[in-house]
């Protein structure tokens, strides 16, 4: 009787915590409401906890071990920074505050089911894969503190038992907090950014004397160019110079503001200049943090390692640094990845998605290539869903100027847009075959994106009519 009675009281438990989870409701399928519209410090608290991250102990070290020159590296990061901030707030932003839809679902109105099954598959687990190197980042600053091995620069998989475990810690705690949703993630937010920029900055300073003498600003100047960024790639590693950095620093959240994923973000912003926000992030994140951990890589002899080029710029602090900024950019990246498969599981509520694949991003953290290919992988990530981005571009700005139904999918019961789909493998079929480096690929790619969804739309509008009773356009 009791067994039984204690089985009962505990199914009534998980009820009530399901219950709870079920009214985290974050307007899956549903414009967002005026009264849910956030303030422009949760934008800005966002944006900079996501963007000053664990990732940026890689990335920023990856262009001193790539030998890009200090004069590239600056120019190249002040343009490229400004570009994507433009692209959040003329491209992403004006749009997301006009249908206060995600893109999955504001896409499935334009490509139909068929498509927004297949695109949110592919985004949302190469959103666990970014995660997952998020998380590793933060991995090996804990792994570091208790003695563990962690992953060489050449490392592809797991290198012991101990990392494993520290790998699958950091993402429950990371899952957890996905799944809170966007106010919980804005605050986590707004109370690490500004310790996390600190960190980076002062942690760049103390170590400088430890590459070398200065005593005014052109000999800082002169330490740069000879004793960080030389111009020298390490062994095994291709050049880059002044246009890869623009580039990638443009690109680098390519899926966030040009490919739209971001919407998700913006339609509960209360104006379109919300987007400039952004720079709230990427330039603190992306242009200081940067520069701060090519320091820090230089000051350890140049071993990809973030926790130990934490420890040694700013001992205990630069570790829990390290832990912080990888979790406030795994956490917003899951909570996105969760809202794209709410399309393909409608039957499921949002956290218990985010749950599911949290479990696999966790997984995926365990293997260190994700991380130490980041460059790379980044770059992929945001060329494989551009050509959607544009799509949606086109679909929403450039269809009824030329005097075409918007959103024909739902308005015709059409299960999959074929002109969706043939643009989008089109595309990605040219840009592989282009004869340029991999981070200058995605913008003629978007370009011919655009041009071929109008012709293709157009010849499909013709030759799959509305029904008679269906006409005009969707508002």
């Amino acid at each position: 009787m009791y067994v039984r009675f204690w089985e009962m009281e505990k199914k009534g438990r998980l009820k009530a915590i399901s219950a709870r989870l079920d009214a985290l409701y974050e307007f899956d399928r549903e414009p967002v409401s005026e009264s849910k519209f956030q303030s422009g410090w949760n934008f800005a608290s966002l944006f900079a906890g996501e963007h000053i991250a664990g990732t940026e102990f890689v990335i920023g070290s990856m262009f001193v071990l790539h030998g890009v020159s200090a004069k590239d590296l600056i120019l190249g990061l002040l343009l490229g920074n400004l570009l994507a901030v433009l692209s959040w707030t003329l491209v992403c932003a004006p749009i997301a505050v006009r249908v206060r839809l995600t893109l999955y679902w504001y896409l499935r109105q334009i490509g139909g089911p068929g498509i927004t099954f297949i695109y949110n598959v592919a985004n949302a687990f190469l959103y666990c894969i970014l995660a997952g190197a998020m998380i590793s980042v933060a991995a090996t600053a804990i792994g570091l503190a208790f003695g563990v091995d962690t992953p060489a620069l050449d490392a592809k998989l797991p290198t012991s038992v101990g990392w494993v475990v520290i790998a699958l810690g950091t993402g429950m705690v990371v899952t957890v907090v996905a799944i809170l949703g966007f106010e919980k993630l804005s605050q986590f937010s707004s109370v690490c950014a500004p310790w996390l920029i600190l960190i980076f900055f002062v942690g760049a300073i103390a170590v400088l004397p430890r590459i070398g003498e200065f005593h005014s600003a052109s000999d800082l100047w002169n330490l740069a160019q000879t004793k960080i960024w030389t111009g020298i790639p390490i062994e095994g590693k291709e050049k880059l110079g002044f246009w890869h950095i623009c580039f990638f620093a443009w690109f680098c959240n390519l899926a966030m503001h040009m490919d739209l994923s971001d919407l998700a973000l913006f339609r509960y912003a209360r104006h379109w200049t919300y987007g400039f926000y952004s720079a709230c992030g990427v330039l603190p994140g992306h242009l200081m943090a940067w520069i701060a951990s090519g320091i820090m890589v230089a000051a350890i002899g140049l071993k990809m390692s973030p926790g130990q080029m934490a420890v040694n710029a700013a001992g205990l602090a630069g570790a829990v640094a390290v832990v912080i900024a990888g979790w406030t950019t795994a956490n917003p990246t899951l909570y996105r990845a969760g809202l794209a498969l709410q399309t393909v599981t409608p039957n499921w509520p949002r956290w218990l998605v985010t749950l599911v694949i949290g479990i696999l991003t966790t997984i995926l953290s365990c293997f260190p290539f994700f991380f130490m290919r980041l460059l790379d992988f980044v770059a992929i990530y945001g060329l494989v869903l551009m050509p959607i981005g544009a799509v949606v571009f086109a679909e929403h700005w450039l269809i009824p100027k030329l005097g075409m139904a918007q959103n024909r999918a739902k308005q015709r019961g059409w299960f999959i847009s074929f002109a969706v789909l043939l643009t989008w493998g089109i595309t990605l079929a040219v840009c592989w075959y282009m004869p340029f480096h991999l981070f200058f690929r995605w913008l003629p790619g978007y370009l011919i994106a655009l041009v071929l969804y109008l012709v293709l739309a157009s010849l499909e509008s013709k030759l799959r009519p509305a029904p008679a009773a269906q006409t005009g356009g969707v508002k």
